[in-house]
C-alpha cells in the first residue's frame, strides 16, 4: 500500500510540475525570443532605405497607392501648416466637399496630399490619407499671402514637383485646396489621349479651344507624355528669369509665345458653368462640378466664403428644387463678402 501511495504521490508531483511548466510557457516567454518572433511575424516598420513594394522611394509608393484602379491618374493638392489651422481649416473644408458632393466620396482614395511642412504632414497621416512630405530649402509652413515672395516660392516648388510626377509616368488632376468638389469631374473630362491639358479659366469666352481664354492653374488635368514633360521643364526653367511673376503668368507667357503650338501641345479650356469660381460663378447649380475661391487674397477670407458655398450647396441638395427642372432658377449663390473685403 505504501508503494502504491508513493507511486500516486510521484505521479501527482509530476502532474503538478507539468501543469506549472505549461503555465509558464503560456504566460511567460523570454523577451529576446518573443521579440524576434514578433519581428518576423509583424515587422514594426520598413526602413525607407529599402525599396517599398518594389519602389525605390516613398514618392513612388504613394503615387502607386493613390493611382491604383484609376489608370495611373492621381488627384494632387498642396498644403502647409496654414491650411490645417483653425476650428474649420481649409483642408477640412476641402474634404467636406468630397463628403457632400455627388459621386465624390470614392475619389478620396485617389487623392494625394503634398505637405510642405512636418505639421501638415502629420495631420494628413492622422486623417488616413495618401500623404507625401515635400522638403524645400526654405521655410514654407506659414500662410503665403498672394504674390508675396513666399507665395511665389511655394508656387514654383509646386511646379517642379508636378513635373517630376509627369516624369514618373503619372497623369494627374491638380487642385488647389480652395476648390470645392461638388460633383465627380471625371465624366466631364475629355478622355481623348491626344489631349494633353484640360484647364480651368477665370472667365470663359465660349470656345473651349481658344487660346484667348485666361487659364487658371488652380485646377487642371494633364497627361504624362513627352510634350507635357517638355512643357513643365521649360515652365520651371523660366522661374529665375521671371522675378515677381507667379507661375500661372509665366505659363500664359509661354502660350502667348506660341510654344504650345510648337510642341503640338493640345489644350482644352473648361466652361465656368461646370468648373466655376468666385471670378465667374456657374449659372447652373445642377451642372456645376467645382467652385474655386479665386479672386480672393487670404486663407481666412477663402475659408469664410467657401463655408458659405457649402452651406448653399447643402441647402440646394436638400431642397425639392434639386430634382426639378426649375431648380436653377430658384437657386442663388450667396455673395462672397469676405473675399471682396480681402482686397481692401
Amino acid at each position: 500500500m505504501e508503494f502504491l501511495k508513493d507511486r500516486v504521490n510521484q505521479r501527482a508531483l509530476l502532474c503538478a510540475l507539468f501543469i506549472g511548466t505549461l503555465y509558464l510557457l503560456v504566460n511567460w516567454t523570454p523577451s529576446g525570443v518573443l521579440s524576434q518572433f514578433q519581428e518576423q511575424q509583424h515587422p514594426r516598420s520598413i526602413s525607407r532605405d529599402i525599396p517599398v513594394g518594389g519602389y525605390t522611394d516613398e514618392l513612388g509608393k504613394v503615387l502607386a497607392d493613390a493611382s491604383r484602379g484609376n489608370n495611373k491618374t492621381v488627384i494632387i493638392t498642396v498644403v502647409n501648416k496654414a491650411y490645417i489651422e483653425g476650428d474649420k481649416s481649409m483642408l477640412d473644408l476641402f474634404l467636406d466637399g468630397f463628403w457632400l458632393g455627388e459621386g465624390t466620396r470614392p475619389l478620396i482614395r485617389h487623392l494625394l496630399i503634398i505637405a510642405m511642412d512636418g505639421t501638415s504632414f502629420e495631420r494628413c497621416k492622422f486623417l488616413g490619407l495618401h500623404c507625401y512630405r515635400l522638403k524645400t530649402e526654405v521655410d514654407l509652413d506659414g500662410e503665403k499671402v498672394y504674390m508675396t515672395p513666399g507665395f511665389l516660392t511655394m508656387m514654383w516648388s509646386r511646379t517642379q514637383f508636378l513635373g517630376n510626377v509627369l516624369k514618373r509616368g503619372y497623369n494627374f488632376i491638380f487642385t488647389d485646396t480652395d476648390v470645392m468638389w461638388l460633383r465627380d469631374p471625371f465624366p466631364r473630362l475629355n478622355q481623348n489621349r491626344s489631349l494633353d491639358l484640360q484647364i480651368s479659366v477665370d472667365k470663359f469666352n465660349g470656345d473651349p479651344w481658344s487660346e484667348d481664354n485666361f487659364m487658371n492653374t488652380g485646377f487642371y488635368m494633364v497627361r504624362s507624355n513627352n510634350r507635357s514633360i517638355a512643357l513643365f521643364d521649360e515652365w520651371y526653367a523660366r522661374r529665375n528669369a521671371s522675378s515677381g511673376m507667379k507661375e500661372q503668368d509665366v505659363l500664359t507667357q509661354i502660350k502667348q509665345e506660341g510654344m504650345l503650338r510648337t510642341l503640338r501641345f493640345s489644350v482644352r479650356y473648361w466652361d465656368t458653368d461646370y468648373f466655376s469660381g468666385f471670378c465667374n460663378e456657374s449659372k447652373d447649380v445642377r451642372a456645376v462640378i467645382t467652385v474655386h475661391a479665386n479672386c480672393c487674397r487670404t486663407i481666412a477670407a477663402k475659408a469664410a466664403d467657401l463655408s458659405t458655398v457649402l452651406r448653399d450647396w447643402k441647402s440646394f441638395i436638400r431642397s425639392p428644387s434639386s430634382s426639378s427642372t426649375n431648380g436653377t432658377a430658384a437657386f442663388h449663390w450667396s455673395a462672397h463678402v469676405a473675399c471682396q473685403h480681402s482686397w481692401l
